[in-house]
C-alpha cells in the first residue's frame, strides 16, 4: 500500500516538528534603493507568560521584506522608548529614521495584547496608534497584522504579511524513496505545517478564495488526480479520476467553480467544474495543448497557456462570448499566467535569451517587463496586494522559493533547510 498521511491542521505542528526540511527561512538579497528608514524599537513587557516571539522583530522583518522600508538595526538605536513621554526625537533624527514605532505587550490570563504608536520623526507628531489582541498562541499572526497596519497606513496599500504560503517540499532519500510534502506556512516561512505526505508526486497547490480550502494534484492512485482539502479538518475529496491528464486546478473568484486541464477526451483542454454538482463544462476544443487556466478577477474570463500558435503563449477565453484572444506576443515562450487582484497585471514565466524568467505584463499598456534574471524560474504566485511575486527557482542546484517586488526593486529568497521546495502559492487575505 502506498504511504499517504493526511495531517489535520490542529495537530500538525506537534506531529511534524521533526519535519525540519519543510521550514523555509528569509534571506533578503536586494532592497529598494528608495526604501523608507523606520525604527522599530523593542516592545516593553510587564508581567509573565509572554510568547517566545519577539513581536517588534517580526514587524521589522516584515517591513524589510516588502522592500518599501529599511528598518534601522537595534544596535544603532540611542534609546528604546515604549511610551510617548520617553520619545526624544533628536535620538531618531541623528540616525536618519523617518518613522518610529514603539509598543507595549501585556498579558491578561491567556490573552495577549500589543499596544503600539507610530511617530513621524521629522514633524515630531504621532501618525496613529492601535492595538492587536488575542490568544497568546496567535502572537505571531498578531505581529503580522500589526505590520500590515503600518504598511497600509504609510503606503496606502493593504499589507499582505498576515497571509499564508503553500508549497511542495521534496525530501531526497537514498534508494529513490523520496517523500513529497504539501506544506503551509506563514508568509515569512515560519510555522510550517505539513498538510499531506506521500511517496508519490504532488503538484499545483492552490487556494480557495476564502482561504479555507486548498486544491492540488496528487499521484497517490497511480495517476494524476485533483483533490480538494478543508484546512480546518483535513477532510479531503477527490474531484477527478479520469484517464490521462488531470491537472492545474484553479478556483473561480466566487469559489463555486474550478477550472482545470483534462485530457479525458484525448487532448488536453480546459474544463470548468461546478463544485456543487461536479458537472463539467468543456471550455476549449483545440488540437493544441491547452493548460494552466487562471481566472480573471471578474470571473467572466480565463487566461490559459496554449501552443496553438506553434509556441506556448497566453490566451484569454471570454465566458460570455466564447471568444478566444491571444494575450502575449513578445517572446517565443510565455506560460503559467497569474493575475493581480485588480486585473491589470499578469505575471508569467517568460523565455528571454534562453533563460526562463518571471515577467509582468501590463494588460493596459501591453508593456512586458522581466522581473528576474536567473536561469530557470517557474510557478509565479502574486501576493494578494499585488506588491510581490513568489516563485520557484534554483540555487546551488537546489530548488528554492524566491520573491521579487513587482517593480523589481526588492528581492528575497526562502531556502529550505534541507531538500527542495517548489510550486508556491500565496494565499488570499485571511479573515480573522
Amino acid at each position: 500500500m502506498k504511504k499517504l498521511l493526511v495531517v489535520f491542521t490542529a495537530i500538525a505542528l506537534a506531529a511534524f516538528a521533526r519535519g525540519a526540511f519543510a521550514q523555509v527561512t528569509i534571506e533578503i538579497t536586494e532592497s529598494n534603493r528608495d526604501a523608507t528608514p523606520i525604527a522599530v524599537a523593542p516592545f516593553a513587557r510587564e508581567g509573565t507568560g509572554f510568547p517566545a516571539e519577539d513581536i517588534a522583530d517580526i514587524v521589522s522583518n516584515d517591513l524589510a521584506r516588502s522592500g518599501q522600508f529599511l528598518p534601522i538595526p537595534r544596535t544603532d538605536m540611542l534609546s528604546r522608548p515604549s511610551q510617548e513621554s520617553e520619545v526624544f526625537f533628536r535620538d531618531w533624527r541623528s540616525i536618519n529614521a523617518k518613522y518610529l514605532l514603539i509598543g507595549r505587550e501585556s498579558m491578561n490570563g491567556p490573552q495577549f495584547r500589543v499596544d503600539y504608536e507610530l511617530f513621524n520623526v521629522a514633524t515630531q507628531k504621532k501618525v496613529f496608534s492601535g492595538y492587536e489582541a488575542g490568544p497568546v498562541g496567535d502572537a505571531r499572526m498578531m505581529a503580522h497584522r500589526l505590520a500590515d497596519e503600518i504598511y497600509e497606513h504609510l503606503t496606502g496599500v493593504p499589507g499582505a504579511f498576515a497571509t499564508k504560503l503553500l508549497y511542495i517540499s521534496v525530501a531526497r532519500v537514498p534508494g529513490g524513496n523520496d517523500y513529497s510534502r504539501l506544506t503551509m506556512s506563514d508568509s515569512d516561512g515560519a510555522r510550517p505545517v505539513v498538510l499531506l505526505e506521500t511517496k508519490e508526486p504532488l503538484l499545483a497547490p492552490t487556494w480557495s478564495p476564502d482561504a479555507k480550502h486548498i486544491a492540488y494534484v496528487s499521484f497517490e492512485t497511480g495517476r494524476p488526480a485533483i483533490y480538494r482539502q478543508e484546512l480546518a479538518t483535513g477532510r479531503r475529496e477527490q474531484l477527478t479520476n479520469f484517464k490521462g491528464l488531470n491537472g492545474a486546478p484553479s478556483w473561480s473568484p466566487d469559489g463555486k467553480s474550478m477550472a482545470m486541464t483534462l485530457s479525458k477526451d484525448g487532448n488536453p483542454d480546459i474544463y470548468v467544474m461546478d463544485l456543487a454538482t461536479k458537472q463539467l463544462t468543456q471550455i476549449t476544443r483545440h488540437y493544441a495543448i491547452d493548460t494552466e487556466p487562471t481566472w480573471m478577477p471578474d470571473g467572466q474570463s480565463l487566461l490559459f497557456t496554449s501552443d496553438r500558435g506553434g509556441k506556448p503563449q497566453i490566451y484569454r477565453y471570454d465566458m460570455r462570448t466564447g471568444k478566444t484572444d491571444r494575450v502575449t506576443h513578445e517572446g517565443s515562450y510565455n506560460a503559467r499566467a497569474r493575475v493581480s487582484q485588480d486585473g491589470r497585471s499578469v505575471v508569467m514565466v517568460h523565455q528571454q535569451d534562453g533563460r526562463f524568467q518571471i515577467a509582468v505584463l501590463d494588460l493596459v499598456t501591453k508593456r512586458l517587463i522581466p522581473l528576474t534574471s536567473t536561469q530557470l524560474d517557474e510557478s509565479p504566485s502574486i501576493a494578494p496586494n499585488g506588491s510581490m511575486v513568489l516563485y520557484a527557482t534554483k540555487d546551488a542546484g537546489r530548488g528554492i522559493l524566491a520573491a521579487v517586488a513587482v517593480d523589481g526593486d526588492a528581492k528575497f529568497k526562502l531556502p529550505a533547510r534541507e531538500g527542495d521546495v517548489r510550486e508556491p502559492a500565496w494565499s488570499p487575505y485571511i479573515s480573522r
